[in-house]
């Protein structure tokens, strides 16, 4: 292509070059083929371009996805930013580093991240929601081609650091016009123009300039005028050109959606029905601006034709058209990336089961074979759970390394992602709707003048605080009251647990000390344990879930296999 249009051009100087010494009309129509092949082989060349681009980002995006089966870390964006230890994101490795959203996200927007953000901080409630979700994941994933294009799309024009503020955006969205709803005026331009016209064709006839002159004056005077206006509302939509094109591809990728009987991916396609071509003729207005920038085009085009106030009307036109769909298109495209970022994470996990959630009374979670998804398969291990039938708090004792506080983990992950709408990484999942409440990882403070015991009585009002509203919620404790002497931990413990009974929420306490197990009640707490195994001078985990009380010593053990007593 390279060669062509230089061959092209080559001719086209040629063809202007014997013109000038002889005029042929062949070679006229010779010059006007030439230049007319360039054009041809310009816009090819830009379409090759472009195509190369999306080529590019599909090679990137298949060869993160094949990374990520074999083990590897995303390559998109871990949300750190996101992460708050006020509630369960700390707690349950929601966002940073091989974090959940890490493992999620497929995000190219601001939006996009928010959202998938805003999703896993805030989960769905209410069963039926979290149905319609698991619909268009289930029908998403399934339509890989599209998903990956969707991805590929997003990426062409990423920009990581900016991102359309609704309220400013609104604000410019309702700028009265100059133009467009008003009639004289836009009369009189055309009359301008008009009489501009008349001029250059009187000027070019008689060699009379005078018209010519008196209508550029008067032309520069409005423009004059005009001048802030136009620059403002340039300046509004030139640094979101590369935002709005991105826009425009992933709208465009998903319109080829077919939405089977998911009512969530249904609306969003007949929301965004017309966005795109919208998104796209303002990507366009903000190129007609740009030409304004050029020396001939403010010379000529302003001065003769007003070319300021066209892209002004043609913009004003387009904000009347699309000012009160806009904000939802912005949503749209948000949810869109949202589930595509968990449509991806169901298509890769082909063995995980999509959770049952129910409408009921009472609070109960059902699992079988429930394990950790961000476990290597080849090293996680599955247990069974069952909790809000028989009792409403399970205390967990185990040694140090036995999988306690990873299996509260793996509870407090998989509920999340069903409430998410996600397939959960067990073989079967029957849940009501949980608010999660934790209480696992405990960081003090210097610069807040907090000491770790503070910190963590600041983590257990929190959730006192929570359940005093009614909220239903599981809880999840990992050995509280590390910060004091035994006798006050087992006291503390013990009073604490009887409290958590008291409200309308499901409970798993780990802890190590062995005497809160005579608070084994029917129907209301029992025993498990995870349970460490001695075995020829050699110490094991088998990271099975079982009924009683941890009895062995491991810390013992290990201590005088180490020679430090």
């Amino acid at each position: 292509m390279a060669l062509l249009r230089l061959l092209t051009f080559a001719g086209i100087v040629a063809c202007i070059y014997f013109l000038a010494k002889q005029y042929s009309p062949f070679l006229l129509a010779s010059a006007i083929g030439c230049i007319a092949a360039f054009i041809i082989c310009i816009n090819i060349y830009y379409r090759w371009k472009d195509d190369r681009r999306l080529q590019e980002k599909l090679v990137f995006v298949y060869t993160n996805e094949l990374g990520l089966l074999s083990g590897a870390l995303n390559r998109f964006p871990d949300g750190a930013a996101f992460l708050s230890s006020e509630n369960y994101l700390d707690d349950l490795d929601i966002f940073g580093r091989g974090s959940l959203f890490h493992l999620f996200n497929r995000t190219t927007t601001v939006k996009g991240r928010n959202a998938l953000a805003s999703l896993l901080s805030s989960s769905l409630t209410e069963p039926a929601a979290i149905v319609r979700e698991q619909d268009a994941i289930r029908v998403l994933a399934a339509q890989d081609e599209l998903r990956q294009l969707l991805t590929a799309q997003g990426l062409l024009n990423e920009d990581k650091e900016t991102d359309i503020d609704p309220g400013s955006f609104r604000l410019w969205l309702t700028t009265p016009p100059i133009l467009y709803t008003h009639t004289l005026r836009l009369a009189g331009i055309y009359l301008l123009i008009a009489f501009n016209t008349f001029a250059i064709g009187y000027w070019i006839a008689r060699n009379n300039y005078t018209f010519a002159l008196a209508g550029a004056f008067l032309s520069r005077i409005i423009l004059a005028a005009c001048g802030k206006y136009v620059i403002r509302q340039h300046e509004q939509i030139d640094h979101k050109k590369a935002l709005l094109d991105q826009y425009a591809g992933i709208l465009a990728a998903f319109e080829s959606v077919d939405p089977q009987d998911s009512a969530v991916l249904a609306d969003l396609r007949a929301q965004t029905v017309d966005a795109r071509a919208a998104f796209e003729r303002l990507s366009g207005i903000s190129n007609f601006f740009n030409y304004r920038t050029n020396g001939m085009v403010n010379l000529l085009l302003n001065t003769f034709f007003l070319f300021d106030l066209h892209a002004v009307l043609r913009l004003e036109r387009w904000k009347a058209a699309s000012h009160a769909a806009f904000p939802g298109w912005l949503v749209a495209i948000a949810a869109i990336e949202r589930l595509n970022s968990l449509a991806t994470f169901a298509f890769n996990n082909p063995s995980y089961t999509y959770p049952s959630p129910v409408a009921s009374p009472t609070s109960f979670i059902e699992a079988t074979q429930i394990a950790h998804p961000l476990i290597a398969a080849e090293r996680r291990v599955a247990n069974d759970c069952t909790i809000g039938r028989d009792e409403k708090l399970i205390l967990i004792t185990g040694s140090n390394m036995s999988g306690k506080t990873t299996f509260l983990r793996t509870l407090g992950v998989n509920c999340l992602m069903a409430q998410c709408g996600l397939p959960v990484c067990a073989a079967s999942f029957t849940f009501t709707p949980l608010e999660l409440l934790t209480s696992l990882r405990i960081d003090d403070s210097l610069l807040d003048q907090t000491s770790y015991f503070m910190a963590e009585l600041k983590k257990l009002q929190r959730i006192i605080h929570r359940l005093q509203t009614g909220a239903r919620a599981l809880v999840l404790i990992d050995e509280i009251l590390r910060g004091t002497n035994s006798e006050d931990k087992t006291f503390g413990s013990e009073h604490f647990i009887r409290r958590l009974l008291q409200y309308h929420c499901l409970a798993l306490f780990a802890t190590h000390d062995l005497t809160l197990g005579t608070l084994e009640q029917p129907g209301s707490i029992t025993n498990y344990c995870f349970e460490s195994v001695i075995e020829n001078g050699e110490l094991h985990f088998n990271y099975q879930l079982q009924r009683g009380i941890a009895r062995n010593r491991n810390a013992s053990f290990l201590m005088k296999k180490m020679d430090i007593i």
